[in-house]
């Protein structure tokens, strides 16, 4: 009763799009504002205009719950008041940003916790969220864009939002609005425009969500149509399915699939290999099906495997599972005879193919056909064998044996060797009813008196008797060993299929969906459901199919794991011999649930933990590197204020110039602390001009106070302009001259030189230090790192961290290498003005 008490949940819906900007948030207070006009009850939990004027717009007229005050570290925050939203309890509630990661002291980590307590209290929720906070695609995000998103959001409750809309815009029109001063304020236009809102980067961005988008769609209608009983196929995405029979021909089915899959624009290849269940032949060779399984993968498809022992029948299962539209096939090899006893695996998949379309692909190589015989002794060809050989075989043979002059022992034993033979061929029943026959036979036709069933010697008795005997434990010995062979063969075909399955999650694979999918599409199951005890009530975990199972005693078949944990599966009901198998999938389901958690956790603690670290590190700069100048140009200044000190006009200037030195230097390393805090949240202002190198080289020698003479510079005046920030390109130079000076022996000067390639200007900033390894070039160019230091006075390890930056922010490049000789060479390269 309790169960049917809960409030229904409500029902999530989020705006999707592939950058900053797009206008979801504009969307989503749009879609407010109809919901309203048509009498819904809509409040605003968590909106941010981000100072945009026209969104800002879309507020008015909006109730608006008040946010949540959050004081930490000295400054004071607003997030969403999850709590006056549910005590509100409108209809609808507005969430905006939905992977925002809130303060720290707030009542969740993370805003789509927020949102999963107000759909829990059943309030519909309206989001927004960008395709590169979705935690599959983060690090492909990173890769494209050069920025690690730290705020995440798991797919999975992404995918389960009721609706899905996309916010599409082209990468031009975004840029026009960046332009017009529609997304970021003026001064950080350029910025972005010239890093993360690349023309590249956002056609990417756009590719991705259509892309993620799509797999949800898929998702959708492959629910709609279990849904609706629709076993047909809709041809709405083109899918190649290739049947692999384990032979050698499997490499050249493969390619032939992948080419068709790639004449259309995103398409889908699958391979498939059907296990029997009483076995595999030797036909079918492990090494080739690993080998195929690998060329697939490379070619972008997927592997899998099912049982079934009528395989037309198993691979067109499988195929109308997942949608197919085209299946690839090897043409038959086998001989004429061959063909007209049988129409073959080909044949028949095209017969009842329907509106799958069947390419019989012809291949030199020896056709793994074999792989879907029989092992077994008892299948239905050799029993309807063995069946004709008794009631055939033996009247035959005794014709044969008529006018035969052979004595009663020889007949006894050429009839034994055709039972033993039936026996062979058609098991234990046949072979008993050939005894039989076979008895009577020889005792009308051949055992004194002829032509009754009378027995006059008492020998021939006990040889017809031990004939039967015999007859009968040969029948039993043959049918047993049959029925060891298939329990045999079957615990190999579970065996090959958990291995495939472990193979599976091992390559890093999502463990917990693909166990369930894997379980769904090898036992041909409509739905597979992890359930988790919840008080009195069962809930979902984790879903592959549909609908699920919402309690165990709605399932076909469940497997519990533990007092709170059952899978249960829906779609037909499983042999007792399966349950096993079955059993094994549910442990390693609770093991993929229990690692799917402790990631979660993990990632949570993760932004805390690169705080942490980052904190540590500047406490670190703070109380070592940056105490030392400062105490320097403290104790000069005292020095100077102390009036019983009679200093020397010579001991006076050098005090002002260790003063001097020491605020330069703390005035360049708080420099580099602030730009790098700028990098790290865009807000660096770039203004891109003209620039001739040898005019910038000798200020930024100049800069370098006593440093300047270690220094030589060799620029000449031929080359062409290029295209940065004066103030930042000069940064860029001091920071890797005075790096370069640091670790140059003293005799030795370090040289800067430039020259031109293409379209890019390069400087080199030349040391003959110790150098850096190959291995750590990228390490240099962490923030508060100093590769080899041994001591805390060389500086807060921001220098070349900031220089890359700075660099990358003119749209250029900056790379290390190894001097010949000995020592670094750290490459500047900048566009060059044609």
């Amino acid at each position: 009763m309790q169960g049917r008490d809960r409030t229904p949940r409500g029902r999530l819906r989020i705006y999707l799009g592939a950058a900053p900007g797009v206008g979801k948030t504009y969307a989503m207070l749009s879609e407010a504002r109809r919901a309203r006009e048509r009498g819904r009850d809509v409040v605003v939990g968590f909106v941010e205009p981000h100072d945009r004027l026209r969104t800002a717009e879309l507020l008015d007229g909006l109730e608006v719950i008040p946010r949540r005050t959050t004081h930490y570290r000295g400054a004071s925050f607003t997030e969403l008041d999850t709590d006056a939203v549910i005590a509100r309890k409108p209809r609808i509630a507005l969430v905006d940003e939905y992977a925002h990661t809130n303060v720290p002291g707030s009542r969740n980590p993370k805003r789509w916790q927020d949102v999963e307590a107000i759909l829990d209290a059943g309030i519909d929720v309206v989001s927004t969220v960008n395709i590169q906070h979705l935690e599959s695609l983060n690090d492909v995000v990173e890769q494209i864009t050069g920025v690690a998103q730290r705020e995440t959001v798991p797919d999975d409750l992404v995918r389960r939002a009721a609706q899905i809309e996309l916010v599409d815009m082209s990468p031009e029109a975004l840029l026009r609005r960046m332009a017009h001063g529609n997304v970021y304020a003026p001064e950080q236009v350029d910025a972005a425009m010239a890093n993360y809102f690349r023309v590249g980067n956002l056609t990417a961005l756009r590719e991705l969500a259509l892309l993620w988008l799509a797999g949800k769609v898929d998702e959708q209608l492959d629910r709609y149509r279990a849904d609706h009983g629709i076993a047909g196929t809709w041809e709405a995405r083109e899918r190649v399915v290739v049947a692999l029979a384990g032979g050698a021909e499997g490499d050249t089915l493969v390619r032939r699939a992948a080419r068709i899959a790639a004449r259309s624009k995103g398409a889908d290849l699958l391979a498939v290999h059907v296990t029997r269940s009483d076995g595999l032949t030797s036909g079918s060779d492990p090494a080739s099906l690993a080998r195929q399984r690998t060329l697939v993968e490379s070619l972008g498809g997927t592997y899998h495997q099912v049982v079934g022992d009528d395989i037309p029948r198993a691979l067109l299962d499988f195929a109308r599972g997942v949608n197919a539209t085209q299946l690839v096939l090897g043409a038959s090899r086998r001989g004429r005879l061959a063909q007209i006893m049988t129409r073959g695996v080909g044949m028949t998949t095209t017969a009842r193919s329907g509106s799958i379309d069947v390419h019989l692909v012809p291949h030199e190589a020896t056709s793994g056909r074999a792989a879907y015989r029989s092992r077994a002794a008892l299948t239905r060809t050799r029993r309807i064998s063995g069946w004709v050989m008794a009631l055939v075989a033996m009247p035959a043979l005794t014709a044969a044996l008529l006018p035969s002059s052979f004595t009663l022992p020889s007949e006894i034993l050429l009839f034994l060797l055709l039972v033993v033979g039936v026996a062979l061929v058609g098991g234990m029943w046949p072979a008993l009813t050939a005894a039989v026959l076979g008895f009577g036979l020889l005792n009308w036709f051949f055992t004194p008196p002829l032509h009754t069933l009378t027995i006059s010697a008492p020998e021939n008795l006990l040889a017809l008797l031990i004939f039967v005997l015999v007859a009968a434990m040969v029948s039993t010995v043959v049918d047993l060993a049959a029925r060891r062979s298939r329990e045999a063969a079957r615990s190999r075909a579970d065996a090959e299929v958990l291995s495939t399955l472990a193979g599976h999650v091992l390559r890093g694979d999502s463990a917990l969906t693909s166990l369930m999918a894997r379980l769904m599409e090898v036992y041909g199951l409509s739905a597979v459901t992890l359930l988790e005890r919840d008080g009195e009530s069962w809930r979902v975990v984790a879903l592959a199919g549909g609908p699920p199972s919402t309690s165990p005693g709605g399932a076909d078949t469940d497997v519990a794991v533990g007092d709170d944990l059952v899978l249960a599966v829906r779609g037909r009901l499983l042999a007792a011999a399966d349950r096993q198998v079955l059993e094994a999938f549910a442990a390693e389901a609770a093991v993929a649930l229990r690692q799917q958690r402790l990631r979660e956790e993990a990632e949570q603690a993760k932004p805390l933990a690169e705080a942490d670290r980052m904190r540590t590190a500047l406490l670190a700069a703070v109380s070592h590197d940056l105490r030392t100048p400062l105490a320097s140009a403290k104790a000069a200044v005292e020095s100077l204020r102390n009036t019983e000190i009679d200093w020397t006009p010579g001991d006076r200037k050098e005090l002002l110039a260790t003063a001097d030195e020491s605020l330069i230097k703390l005035d360049r390393l708080v420099s580099n602390l602030l730009d790098m805090s700028r990098l790290q949240a865009g807000a660096l202002g770039v203004t891109l001009v003209p620039l001739a190198v040898e005019d910038i080289v000798p200020r930024a020698i100049d800069d370098l106070g006593p440093l300047r003479d270690r220094v030589q510079g060799d620029v000449r005046g031929s080359l062409p302009e290029v295209l940065a920030d004066p103030a930042l390109l000069e940064r860029v130079l001091v920071n890797l001259m005075a790096n370069a000076v640091r670790y140059s022996p003293g005799e030795e000067p370090v040289v800067v030189t430039g020259s031109w390639h293409g379209d890019h200007v390069e400087i080199r900033v030349i040391d003959r230090g110790p150098g850096i390894p190959p291995e750590a070039y990228e390490r240099v160019f962490m923030p508060f790192q100093r590769l080899g230091d041994r001591d805390n006075h060389t500086g807060v390890g921001l220098g070349l961290a900031l220089s890359r930056g700075l660099t990358e922010a003119m749209g250029g490049t900056l790379t290390p290498a190894e001097t010949p000789g000995g020592g670094l060479t750290m490459t500047v390269s900048l566009r060059r003005i044609p």
